[in-house]
């Protein structure tokens, strides 16, 4: 059985100037597990995915768009997101999140 083990999440990823910097941690038929950094005034534009999907904020705050509804995320939120919801994410200050999607079969 392979494992990964990372022992700072914080620190795996670099905060770049400007953009959204996306790293892979694992990706295989059952899950897609990526690791976002994106500054502040950085946006993902709303989009929907056909899997379930959590996002966990690692540091920063942002605004994210779930369906009809806005919340403030920061350091320590967790979101889970059904199939299909339309989610859109705009960091207030820099971010570090990661996604973690669960492929269906």
């Amino acid at each position: 059985m392979t494992y990964k083990f990372i022992s700072d999440l914080h620190t795996d990823i670099e905060m770049p100037r400007s953009g959204i910097l996306s790293r892979i941690l694992e990706k295989n038929d059952a899950v897609n597990i990526t690791l976002f950094a994106m500054p502040a005034g950085e946006e993902i534009s709303t989009h929907s995915a056909p899997t379930p999907a959590v996002l966990y904020f690692l540091e920063g705050e942002a605004a994210v768009q779930l369906g009809d509804d806005t919340v403030a995320a920061q350091a320590g939120s967790f979101i889970y997101m059904p199939p299909m919801l339309p989610h859109g994410i705009a960091a207030k200050s820099n971010v570090k999140m990661f996604l973690i999607q669960h492929k269906l079969k």
